[in-house]
């Protein structure tokens, strides 16, 4: 009798789950995997791929008054809510079939039940059924947190329940300011609802670079979206479909619908970590783990937003492809963490890779900024009021690329070509040697020579 009955089992069916069963199934390995919702993921089915249909959809409004400009004259257009819920639903199963087929294809098996870890090699199903596996691997994901609870809390939504709404809301109230509060706000604004953003903060985007925060709230506001910050809510009060949200401050605001996206916590719970020693990151709340994924437990590895360590579904596909080559493939793959590009698609969209302004003052003697804003070239037909904003931060001692921010229309499919020469290295002198592509906006990174701001640290006396 074997000692183990898989090689390999992994319990959550997202992105990050299903690259290492798959990878590690190619190596050979004999590879189970466990999901009790969907398979895909919250990046697949309630996270970044619904959530970019919805964006995609909202944007649809703006062009159609932007074509004025262009000498076009469209009818009056009407928007259904329900057609887009039907569709994003259509394409959100095909997706979710694909991923299962995926992994049946590679060899592994998959297991609709949820599964709680008994000790370092045990693993049981709800089923009643136990697996031996010599691995395991975590990759449960996270889940939305609605913060310490206040009084008609059970009146709140959260981005799960945002994409399965009956009818669009008239008006909505959404307190956080990071990517889901923000990318929600401008879907409903842009699908005509009227949208009150409620922030603890002084400012949206915690994190991201000074400029990029001020001019993202700045170009929100002004397509009518009301943001109040340094403030929380207090309480929600229901009156038939009807909401009063009372916040902090004293002030009170009445909506149809009342949305928390104040942040995620790992999906930790009840996954008998305890029982089996695994530690948990006294930090973040994720698991613990090293460089290689691995937790306090030499068998359990874990990965992606269950770690807390960079919550983006890229990162979990990576740290799944670097598990299963190290511990299956025979090579030794540490994920580099550094430089990771990433996008809000709120409206205009942000893209950014690398240090903000900030994060290089702190590490760097000499810091040059470059930084330009300008109207985009539709707009001025369109006669839209917006600008974009782009920003180089450039160590002034090695000349160095060592971030990129910027803010407008594709600046995500930008930032992801930027992100190539910032991993390599790339210095202000190699942009400035790349001869631009006109007309276009991203030429403006290669076309800024003029140093802004320059930032000098003083040496202690």
């Amino acid at each position: 009798m074997a000692e183990f009955d898989v090689d390999l089992f992994v319990i959550g069916g997202g992105s990050g789950g299903v690259r290492a069963a798959r990878i590690a199934a190619g190596y050979g390995a004999r590879v189970t995997v466990a999901e009790e919702y969907r398979m895909g993921g919250t990046c697949v089915i309630r996270g970044c791929v619904p959530k970019k249909l919805f964006v995609i959809g909202s944007h649809v409004r703006q062009e159609i008054t932007d074509a004025a400009g262009f000498g076009w004259t469209i009818p009056e257009a009407t928007f259904d809510w329900p057609t887009l819920i039907r569709n994003k639903d259509k394409e959100i199963a095909r997706l979710e079939a694909a991923y299962t087929a995926n992994v049946e294809k590679s060899g592994a098996k998959i297991v609709k039940t949820r599964a709680v870890i008994e000790d370092a090699h045990t693993v049981r199903l709800m089923t009643g059924e136990t697996v031996r596996a010599k691995h395991i691997l975590i990759a449960t994901g996270g889940a939305p947190n609605h913060g310490t609870p206040i009084p008609g809390i059970e009146h709140v939504i959260s981005s799960n329940e945002a994409f399965h709404l009956d009818e669009l809301p008239r008006r909505i109230v959404i307190q956080g300011g990071g990517y889901i509060a923000l990318e929600f706000a401008c879907i409903f604004a842009n699908f005509g609802s009227d949208v009150t953003v409620v922030y603890r903060g002084d400012n949206i985007l915690r994190g991201f670079d000074e400029d990029v925060r001020k001019h993202v709230r700045a170009e929100m506001e002004k397509e009518g979206i009301t943001i109040l910050t340094g403030c929380t809510v207090a309480s929600v009060d229901k009156h038939g479909r009807d909401y009063t949200t009372h916040l902090s401050n004293g002030s009170s605001i009445a909506s149809d619908k009342v949305m928390f996206a104040i942040g995620r916590h790992p999906a930790v719970a009840n996954l008998g970590l305890e029982k089996a020693g695994v530690a948990i990151n006294p930090r973040n709340g994720g698991i613990a783990v090293d460089a290689f994924s691995q937790s306090s437990v030499p068998s359990i590895y874990a990965i992606g937003d269950v770690t807390h360590r960079f919550n983006l579904t890229p990162v979990a596909i990576r740290e799944g492809h670097a598990f299963a080559d190290t511990v299956f493939g025979g090579k030794t793959v540490r994920v580099d963490h550094a430089d990771i590009p990433t996008a809000v698609f709120c409206q205009p969209e942000v893209g950014t890779v690398g240090l903000t302004e900030t994060q290089a003052r702190e590490l760097h003697d000499r810091v040059d900024i470059y930084k330009t804003t300008f109207r985009p070239i539709k707009a001025t037909m369109s006669g839209r009021d917006t600008r974009v904003l782009m920003k180089l931060v450039v160590d002034g001692s090695s000349d160095r690329v060592l971030g990129c921010h910027i803010v407008g229309d594709m600046a995500a499919e930008v930032t992801q070509a930027v992100a190539i020469a910032i991993k390599m290295k790339a210095t202000k002198a190699d942009f400035d040697a790349t001869i631009a592509l006109h007309p276009s906006a991203a030429e403006e990174l290669v076309t800024m020579r003029t140093v802004t701001e320059r930032h000098v640290r003083q040496a202690a006396e």
